[in-house]
């Protein structure tokens, strides 16, 4: 049976070179890698190659839950696109546009079957708002 797939996107006042480096480079992933303010990303690693693998270590801030969000890249056009697969084999389409020095980012997701939709698109879409937030502060 085929997973139902959400989309979300952004689109971020940055040039893509500079949207492509924070949302890649592990320094920046720990510091705009959260859905809320109670939560935050005490480590990432990022090996953006084909067959290479990321590691986003998500945690909430009082230390009552965690866990790994991981998995390895099947495809990675810099500035363009990247498609992985998390651990759990859920694939993530990824496709970065810019246009007057504005940069898109769309997104889209295979949904898990333990959490309501409406609820995974509002925590990915938040996290991406932290990473917009994120990228436009530090211009």
């Amino acid at each position: 049976m085929a997973k139902q797939v959400i989309h979300i996107e952004t689109e971020i006042n940055a040039p893509i070179k500079k949207v492509w480096e924070d949302y890649n480079s592990p320094e920046s992933i720990k510091k705009w890698n959260q859905a809320s303010p109670d939560w935050h990303c005490p480590s990432s690693m990022n090996d953006l190659r084909v067959g290479g693998r990321f590691k986003n270590r998500m945690e909430a801030k009082d230390g009552s839950f965690g866990f790994d969000f991981a998995g390895e890249y099947l495809e990675v056009l810099p500035f363009q696109n990247i498609i992985y697969r998390m651990d759990d084999e859920r694939k993530v389409w990824m496709e970065f546009c810019e246009k007057n020095d504005k940069t898109t980012i769309r997104i889209d997701f295979e949904a898990e079957e333990m959490n309501p939709i409406n609820m995974q698109e509002a925590g990915w879409q938040a996290i991406l708002n932290s990473f917009k937030n994120y990228t436009e502060s530090t211009i």
